[in-house]
């Protein structure tokens, strides 16, 4: 009997997928990662388990997915061989499970270097295009930038193949990133964010002044291939002019000397120079890889055996509380400084309350500090407890305002009630404001709205565009301004005066109103004053909006505090309204029901359902008797089976540039 799945293991799944597509995009496209590691790799693991049991939700699922699509800001052109990921095992019995179904036991152990993915293709010996991984299928061009990287040669030298595409790593070393952020104003979280933020300039000079290093380590597309095994691959890689990790490279031919060379790797990961996550086991003999050949997003030749997060023990000197934008407080762990991972740590977050009474944490104790991809490290644990420590006593008043802290019926958060005259609260909805996804204002850091708030120059957004005007001659004369910068800064500001509706209404901080939904909104009503004039109905109408959300969105229009600040901030600026085409009701698409499924070469999904609504069909995320077509990309899955066993028209990205011209 087929093991099918119930409403609740659908709902999980699907959850899971939404969060992972989310968190690539953060990681892969924005650089800027929302969760730490091993929260990734959980939900990940356990959504890979779902599909293990129940294989129909693999095709389309964790099972099948590799980065995240490529950024509009890059050119992107398709990898000549899909650059897939590698399949990640945390302990011993997994790596055994994998080990043991091998036919060649001769192992190549290379270090996994935390780093951003490149693909660098040669011809005749010439570098002619660099790509990023992207989502496997297609990259971002990066050509330019690894021009700039001294590790990555322009040119081959000694033996090379007419056409090679060297794939590797390109990383930070900690004393590079290390001093990156001491002389930068921004601040970046690790390493690997660096070399992402780095690698990814539009303006390949800036790239050039940072100091990033690469390892290569395999290849996808190769005219002729002279080596046997990864270990001679290697050689030939360094006889070309690249770096590998070969001084830390082993052999390991059954489970104890795998498990040796990670106890040993572990032990000097604090002495290597560049974040580490992991080790990458691979079968040596090229020949065996090629037989075993790849799943749908790995090869099942190789495997990660992942490190755990970075660690560290060290006192916890004090408890502080920060007051975000929305008047949450947050406790804030204050640490003897220590070394984790090439990162100086001295701040880690607690989250709340009920995280200090549930970790047992007490000003004086050693703790456990974990550094997993967060800008603020977070406490797991107490290593020794200190008899003469003090219990936190969460604070009743806002230690900014002196306003009354408030815990909500069911919430865990506290929040201080003085929304309308707390400094915190307004120097993080400026910072929301002004930030890269909002207005972005170059120059308006959270120091410099620190500078101008304390002074009174600035209380509300619409304060930021007559700032220059009114206090130009007077921020000259500030340290660490000037003439050039109080232009720049200007410059910032006018640039800045027209924004399309969706970056407005993220920039404006609706609670619980973030990239997505600010697009939802501007695509359903197109105009800003359609969206204040909402009703409650009319947005719990739109895919995407629940009841909560639904709420907070009438309920922020209708405050009277906010429709004051709104007119004054649009006395300013130009909100950009969304020209909202109707579909057309004649032509080939009008009318019919369409399922999308796969990755498009030259259409990302988004763009895709757009010119397909445009054309008057309705796009459904899954195949029934009812749909009328289904748009099939690269690596479709289950929803093409489905068609075809349905005898649905199919249609690849040809036959629907076809439809639409």
């Amino acid at each position: 009997m087929k093991n099918t799945p119930d409403l609740f293991i659908l709902s999980e799944h699907s959850d899971l997928l939404q969060k992972l597509k989310a968190w690539d995009i953060a990681y892969h496209q924005n650089d800027a990662p929302v969760v730490d590691d091993a929260t990734y790799d959980a939900a990940k693991k356990r959504a890979l388990e779902i599909e293990e049991m129940y294989p129909e939700l693999a095709k389309d699922g964790a099972s099948t997915h590799v980065g995240a699509a490529v950024s509009e800001k890059f050119k992107s052109f398709p990898h000549s061989v899909p650059m897939l990921s590698i399949s990640d095992v945390f302990n011993e019995g997994e790596v055994a499970d994998w080990f043991n179904k091998l036919t060649s036991k001769d192992i190549f152990i290379e270090l996994k270097v935390d780093g951003v993915s490149y693909a660098a293709r040669y011809e005749n010996g010439v570098l002619v295009r660099g790509l990023t991984r992207g989502s496997g299928v297609m990259g971002e061009d990066i050509t330019e930038n690894l021009k700039t990287i001294p590790d990555i040669p322009q040119k081959l030298s000694g033996d090379f193949p007419s056409v090679v595409e060297i794939r590797g790593e390109v990383y930070m070393k900690s004393s590079d990133f290390i001093a990156l952020n001491a002389e930068s104003d921004k601040q970046f979280a690790n390493p690997r964010n660096a070399a992402a933020g780095s690698l990814r300039q539009l303006n390949p000079q800036i790239t050039a002044t940072r100091k990033l290093s690469a390892f290569a380590y395999t290849y996808g597309e190769i005219s002729d291939r002279t080596f046997a095994t990864q270990s001679e691959y290697f050689d030939k890689l360094e006889s070309w002019g690249f770096k590998t990790t070969r001084h830390w490279a082993r052999h390991a031919h059954n489970m104890a000397e795998i498990q040796q060379v990670y106890n040993d790797i572990m032990l000097i990961r604090p002495e290597i120079p560049f974040d580490i996550d992991g080790l990458v086991l691979k079968v040596d003999d090229i020949a065996t890889q090629e037989r075993m050949g790849s799943r749908a997003n790995s090869p099942r030749w190789e495997v990660a055996y992942k490190f755990p997060a970075a660690r560290a023990i060290t006192d916890l000197r004090d408890i502080t509380i920060q007051v975000g934008r929305t008047g949450v407080l947050t406790p804030v762990a204050e640490l003897e400084p220590i070394n984790i991972g090439g990162v100086v740590v001295s701040r880690a977050t607690l989250h709340n309350a009920d995280e200090i009474a549930r970790l047992s944490v007490r000003v004086g104790d050693k703790v456990i500090v974990q550094r997993a991809g967060d800008v603020i490290p977070q406490i797991v644990g107490v290593a020794e407890q200190n008899p003469n420590a003090t219990e936190f006593v969460f604070p009743t008043t806002c230690p900014v305002c002196g306003g009354k802290v408030i815990q909500e019926a069911g919430a865990v958060a506290r929040k201080c009630v003085n929304t309308l005259g707390c400094p915190a609260q307004r120097l993080g909805e400026l910072e929301h404001f002004v930030s890269r996804h909002g207005f972005d204002i170059d120059g308006m850091g959270t120091k410099q709205l620190e500078l101008f708030i304390a002074r009174g120059w600035i209380e509300t957004p619409a304060d930021i565009f007559t700032l220059i005007a009114q206090h130009g001659d007077a921020i000259k004369n500030l340290e660490g301004f000037g003439e050039k910068s109080v232009y720049n800064l200007n410059q910032s500001i006018e640039n800045s005066r027209t924004i399309d509706l969706h970056r407005f209404l993220f920039a404006i901080g609706i609670p619980d109103i973030g990239q997505v939904t600010a697009k939802i909104l501007a695509k359903a009503f197109g105009s800003l004053e359609a969206v204040r004039n909402a009703k409650d109905w009319q947005l719990k109408n739109i895919d995407g909006i629940g009841d909560v959300m639904a709420q907070e969105i009438v309920s922020f229009f209708a405050d009277e505090h906010n429709v004051v600040a709104l007119d004054k901030l649009l006395a300013q600026v130009n909100v950009r309204e969304v020209v909202i085409v109707a579909p057309k009701t004649d032509g080939v698409l009008a009318g019919k029901k369409v399922v999308l499924t796969g990755t498009l070469p030259s259409y990302t999904r988004d763009e895709a359902k757009e010119i397909l609504e445009k054309m008057g069909a309705t796009v459904s995320g899954s195949v029934s008797s009812k749909t009328d077509i289904v748009l099939a990309g690269f690596d479709a899955g289950s929803k093409l089976t489905k068609a075809q066993q349905l005898g649905i028209t199919i249609w690849d990205e040809e036959e629907f540039k076809k439809a639409i011209q």
